[in-house]
């Protein structure tokens, strides 16, 4: 657990961020991005100023729904004398956008302010590609560390330094339709997803809403996805208690025994009769919208999707039917790439706008993902949206990868944790196979080089 800052964070410069640069990057590839760069200058991402130099620039990574609610939230803190001129710049999600930032930083092309996922955070702040924030000066905005969920704040920070501020928090949740939970005897007093409590509460469950809908229970896809089966794991494994590190150098600390209980725990309840095995991320979707299951696991980013399709639909944080409770999360956050000589009241904009944008995080909330600025959690219009408020303790128990180089959203780590799993729910492999080939991945991992050290 890191802890509150109570010195003045070092300067970027120094350490070993002071060496790195562009060239360096190019040569050896950069672990911010998970990818070895064979490209060469970036394409399509400008100096700042080369659009409006007193504009404040701003990178992120989302596109259609979610592009046109941060463009709202953008005019909404725009507006009026105390105002901002922003210069939004928006790329493709993915290793490339990772990639890019990463350049920027180190190239002397950097943003004012960007988006990341926090779970990527390790594989920029201790490489020097970002900026400090300055807590004092968040605080006169009036945004402070104690409006956030201890769980989230924790992995803001590098060496007690707080190098993020969480915009939100976008758990792994389970969906489903009111109707079929209600037949199926799964719903409390109030009508909403009563405790699990157990590996057989859910495995009962999955067979109730069969048994409610005349279809399948609870759906789920991993077919050739690059995250799910990790996401489901990581929520379970976490739920154990058991510690799931990875220390520089290996090698990984995971328990096997525990992780072994997960994955046989996960083939018993997709068994592919009760609850299908096989099922691709756009076949689970597309099966419970189409009303052939009474639940289905997936990101709090599909509400908008699920909203529209007139299912009488509720939403619950991930089950706990282990020890203890935790659901698989990650969190969109604003950061200040790495700049060698900023201007101050450019940064004190900076800070400024990332303060009001986070009160605006209501509009954001609309979308699915809960607001990390709890504030926003206790206002009454927050309380109204429906299911949004159902899963909003989810921050509270929030679990992200482990704080490594090469882990986090969109990366290799993701992937090759879930490859394994893949199999063993595919019944291709067994529980203790696949838990020993994910150790070996990890450890694989951690005999690489950080790139960026």
């Amino acid at each position: 657990m890191f802890t509150h800052p109570s010195a003045p964070p070092p300067t970027p410069a120094s350490g070993a961020g002071a060496a790195l640069t562009r060239r360096r990057l190019l040569r050896h590839g950069t672990a911010a991005a998970g990818a070895v760069l064979a490209a060469g200058p970036l394409s399509g991402c400008a100096s700042p100023a080369a659009a409006d130099a007193s504009a404040l620039s701003v990178w992120d990574l989302f596109q259609g729904g979610d592009g046109m609610l941060m463009d709202d939230m953008i005019k909404a803190v725009s507006a009026g004398p105390e105002g901002f001129e922003v210069q939004r710049t928006i790329l493709d999600w993915g290793p490339s956008y990772y990639t890019k930032l990463a350049m920027s930083a180190a190239g002397g092309r950097a943003s004012d302010v960007a988006i990341m996922h926090l779970s990527r955070l390790a594989g920029y702040a201790p490489g020097g590609l970002l900026d400090p924030f300055d807590l004092d000066l968040l605080a006169e905005f009036g945004v402070r560390r104690q409006d956030f969920a201890p769980a989230v704040w924790a992995r803001t920070q590098h060496d007690s330094t707080v190098f993020a501020i969480p915009l939100d928090v976008h758990p792994f949740i389970v969906f489903y339709d009111k109707e079929a939970a209600d037949k199926a005897g799964l719903l409390d007093s109030s009508g909403e997803l009563a405790p699990m409590g157990s590996p057989d509460a859910l495995l009962d469950a999955g067979k109730a809403l069969a048994e409610a809908t005349g279809q399948k229970g609870i759906l789920f896809g991993h077919v050739t996805d690059t995250a799910q089966t990790w996401r489901q794991f990581a929520a379970l494994y976490a739920q154990t208690g058991a510690a799931f590190s990875l220390p520089d150098g290996g090698p990984p600390r995971i328990d096997v025994d525990a992780a072994v209980r997960v994955v046989t725990f996960m083939q018993q309840l997709f068994d592919g009769r009760t609850n299908p095995n096989n099922l691709d991320y756009y076949g689970a979707l597309a099966g419970f919208l189409g009303g052939r299951g009474g639940m289905v696991m997936l990101g709090e980013w599909e509400l908008p999707t699920l909203k529209k399709s007139g299912i009488p639909l509720g939403a619950a944080p991930f089950p706990q039917v282990f020890d203890k409770p935790a659901v698989y999360t990650d969190s969109h956050a604003f950061v200040l790439p790495h700049q060698k000589n900023p201007d101050p009241a450019r940064r004190r904009r900076a800070h400024r706008y990332v303060a009001e944008m986070v009160k605006q995080s209501l509009t954001w909330a609309s979308a699915g993902h809960i607001p990390a600025y709890q504030p926003v959690l206790a206002e009454p219009q927050y309380a109204a949206l429906d299911p949004q408020s159902s899963y909003a303790g989810a921050a509270e128990v929030a679990v992200l990868d482990p704080p490594n180089w090469f882990a986090g959203a969109g990366s290799n780590f993701q992937n090759r944790m879930c490859q394994p799993l893949q199999s063993a729910l595919l019944g291709n492999t067994s529980a203790e196979k696949a838990v020993r080939q994910m150790v070996r991945e990890a450890d694989a991992l951690l005999r690489q080089p950080n790139p960026v050290a």
